[in-house]
């Protein structure tokens, strides 16, 4: 009895050998149409923002643009980057890196390795180093959109011509905005570990201790902050009642103490500060006859105002009191220090 022959091995199929790669191909090629889609989304909205900073008075500029990051990046790097708006404030930066992952285009990381200017309006340019000067910028479709900065070990340089700075340097600086509900938003600054110049009002009070800086307020009527310059957009947030609610603020220079405990403040129709603050001193006598040798406060109006201080001094040497900003001039108690802050020059 004879077997039947075996059937003849089948031929291997390279279909099955083949299929994964392919689908991998056509994955990169489809991930690198979408990467170059976004890079050029990335340079749209870009352009997009800039023509409209510059309509509303606050032109910015680079001198070069790369954008790569391939294959899970956008990454954005400018070189000579300069920002200014109304009233003569501006930022430079030799080179901007900014950074985003391929799935959230409107989150931003921004580092400025080389540091960045900010140039103030009569006092001029200063320049900011530090082991890492950086920020963050999101929810781009908000009003404001979130925006952070980080500088740490920091370094404040006047550049030549300018005048000086209040601190020479920092152990970190922290600046945050925030978009709140009901057409709100929240401004958020700190100082930690700052060392006064050696000259100037602060390092008076200072007496070459650290300084330190808080500020915790809430702003009203956010979307009314807007105009072609900045007295228009102070001017149109002011009639729209806009105010700054202080919720939490503070200076310490040495063994000075300025603390604010809450206040409202807003702009007047003479472009002057307005609205009151309730404060705590310590060291008020210190602090005052300081701004007295600076010339800030006539010597006259710092003996009176040291004398209230006193006086309302209830434990030790903190002092309870409010500085008012009313009909152009700041007062403490009811003794006059001189004239209100400007916050812009009305038309």
């Amino acid at each position: 009895m004879s077997l039947p022959d075996p059937s003849p091995p089948r031929k291997f199929r390279r279909l099955g050998l083949w299929l994964p790669f392919a689908a991998l191909g056509l994955l990169i090629v489809a991930w690198s149409a979408a990467w170059v889609w976004a890079k050029g989304e990335a340079a749209r909205r870009m352009d997009a923002a800039v023509e409209a900073l510059g309509r509303a008075g606050y032109p910015v500029s680079w001198k070069d643009r790369t954008i790569g990051g391939y294959p899970f990046r956008i990454d954005v790097t400018l070189t000579e980057a300069r920002a200014s708006g109304p009233g003569g404030w501006g930022l430079e930066a030799a080179r901007l890196e900014g950074e985003a992952p391929m799935h959230a285009l409107g989150n931003w990381l921004i580092a400025a390795p080389e540091g960045l200017t900010f140039v103030r309006p009569v006092g001029g340019p200063v320049l900011v180093k530090g082991d890492f000067v950086r920020a963050s910028l999101t929810h781009l479709g908000q009003r404001p959109p979130s925006l952070s900065f980080e500088a740490v070990k920091a370094t404040f340089t006047p550049q030549a011509g300018a005048q000086p700075f209040a601190l020479a340097s920092a152990d970190r600086v922290e600046f945050h905005l925030r978009a709140g509900p009901n057409d709100e938003s929240g401004v958020f600054a700190t100082v930690d570990g700052g060392k006064a110049n050696l000259t100037g009002l602060f390092a008076r009070i200072a007496a070459g201790k650290p300084v330190a800086i808080v500020w915790n307020a809430t702003l009203s009527k956010t979307s009314a902050f807007s105009g072609a310059n900045w007295p228009d957009a102070v001017g149109h947030w002011s009639d729209a009642g806009g105010r700054m609610t202080v919720r939490q603020a503070g200076l310490t220079a040495g063994d000075a103490v300025l603390g604010v405990t809450g206040g409202s403040l807003g702009a007047g129709r003479d472009g002057r500060l307005e609205g009151a603050l309730a404060v705590t001193l310590r060291q008020a006598p210190r602090a005052l006859s300081a701004l007295s040798a600076e010339g800030l406060v006539a010597e006259e109006q710092a003996q009176s105002a040291i004398t209230i201080a006193q006086a309302r001094q209830a434990t030790g040497d903190v002092a309870q009191a409010s500085i008012n900003f009313e009909a152009g001039r700041t007062t403490l108690g009811p003794v006059a220090l001189g004239a209100a802050p400007k916050l812009y020059d009305p038309r």
